[in-house]
């Protein structure tokens, strides 16, 4: 298992706000950080509260699973990958893929 650098995380965790705000991102995947930053301010914890160090132990889990889980969608935001999607721009529109085409000059030349 490759080892990541607190670099990566730390921008990772920089992305969530671009994701948040892009269109483009299925809600679900919105909804999973939602419920991760309400995990957060829940009293509820997975492990009981007996030490103070040990009851924020859950809450880093679940946050490292949710930057895995979305860590592809994450890293487009400062990677640089992310593309623009067009596809809400030409929604109902009739677009023609993959064709050669060859301009001509109409002068004719003597």
């Amino acid at each position: 298992m490759n080892m990541i650098s607190f670099n990566v995380l730390y921008k990772r965790i920089k992305a969530i706000s671009f994701m948040l705000r892009d269109p483009n991102v299925p809600k679900r995947k919105k909804l999973i950080i939602i419920a991760g930053i309400m995990y957060l301010f829940m009293p509820l914890d997975f492990l009981p509260i007996v030490v103070f160090p040990v009851s924020i132990l859950d809450d880093i889990l679940v946050w490292l699973l949710i930057l895995w889980y979305l860590r592809e969608e994450l890293d487009k935001y400062w990677v640089g990958g992310k593309t623009q999607d067009l596809s809400r721009k030409f929604r109902s529109k009739t677009i023609i893929d993959d064709v050669n085409f060859e301009i001509k000059d109409d002068k004719k030349e003597d």
